[in-house]
């Protein structure tokens, strides 16, 4: 059986199919490929996996928010597993355009369960984020803290998915695992997030913008490590034992932090940058963002105690990484 893998086209989903092929299994991805950021991007991800993978990869463009495209598309196709990152991404996009959120999060993320529900998938990870902390000011985040305070429509679609996920484990006991992705970067990443923009920025020798006056912090998690988180909870689906779960459930549902458990300021992340490129940025001091918030920090011992999991790539490492492989695909 096929491993469904939502948002195929996208950074993370693009990573986590690698992965599992290159262990051995068949992925079916699905994305809808739409131009919220570079469509040429998307294909030649998609390309890649094709062309790196053969048969063990096949790909369906469809809306997921669309229940009935979606049905038809996977008519007769049993999952060993569910790994949903599709999503409208995004905190700034959301106060522009919210409608989109609504329906690819909200609606989309029922879909999914659906889908899982139906087809009795063994087990179905999704992703959620850090913004779901809001305007949370005790640091590290922990699951256990409260999250009723968003400060985006983003961040608010991703807590109602992690509740409609809460409800269907309780009523349908479907195994699922929520994790809230921390500021994740790397090869193949999305031109919309800061280090892509600084990097692109510094080469066209233009002006970067550096928000919250530079004083921000982020947890910032190199793709890899977040694959390995994932692998290794798609591996674990929760118990259905009554006992306690990371995140409070007594369902089968777990909602684990996956970061890299280290903040660093944002003026860090543009010094390695300027040394990966060989060159200085000029700096443009704006404010604060309507939205973002000041700083991010990943308690992770949950999902340490539970799957061991234990990310290796500090910044040093993982910005020049990325900033290589920008070279290579833009011919820099």
């Amino acid at each position: 059986m096929n491993t469904l893998i939502t948002g195929a086209a996208g950074f993370i989903g693009f990573h986590v199919a690698r992965r599992l092929m290159e262990r051995g299994e068949r992925v079916l991805g699905i994305d809808n490929v739409n131009d919220y950021y570079s469509v040429k991007l998307k294909r030649d991800r998609l390309a890649k996996l094709g062309a790196d993978h053969g048969g063990a990869f096949r790909f369906i463009e469809v809306d997921f928010a669309d229940s009935r495209a979606l049905g038809e598309a996977l008519e007769g196709e049993e999952f060993a597993g569910i790994v949903h990152l599709g999503a409208q991404a995004g905190v700034r996009y959301s106060i522009e355009n919210p409608s989109a959120y609504v329906q690819s999060n909200l609606v989309g993320h029922l879909n999914l369960m659906e889908v899982a529900r139906h087809r009795k998938a063994p087990h179905f990870v999704y992703a959620s984020s850090s913004s779901v902390y809001g305007g949370n000011e005790t640091l590290p985040f922990r699951v256990e803290d409260r999250v009723d305070h968003p400060l985006s429509l983003y961040a608010a679609t991703k807590k109602a998915d992690e509740l409609m996920s809460e409800t269907y484990a309780h009523l349908y006991r479907l195994p699922q695992t929520g994790l809230r992705f921390f500021t994740v970067y790397g090869p193949w990443g999305r031109p919309d997030m800061a280090m892509w923009l600084f990097t692109k920025a510094i080469f066209a020798g233009q002006p970067i913008q550096v928000f919250g006056e530079g004083n921000m912090r982020r947890d910032f998690t190199y793709v890899d490590d977040i694959v390995t988180g994932i692998v290794a909870a798609l591996d674990n689906p929760p118990p259905d034992d009554g006992e306690e779960k990371a995140g409070g459930s007594k369902a089968p549902h777990r909602l684990y932090n996956i970061g890299n458990n280290n903040s660093e300021e944002l003026t860090r992340m543009i010094e390695i940058i300027e040394q990966a490129c060989g060159r200085k940025a000029e700096r443009q001091l704006m404010p604060m963002q309507p939205g973002d918030v000041r700083d991010t920090y990943a308690d992770i011992s949950a999902i340490q105690r539970d799957l061991g999991f234990a990310p290796s790539t500090k910044i040093d490492v993982g910005i020049p990484k990325f900033v290589d492989w920008y070279r290579q695909y833009h011919g820099v």
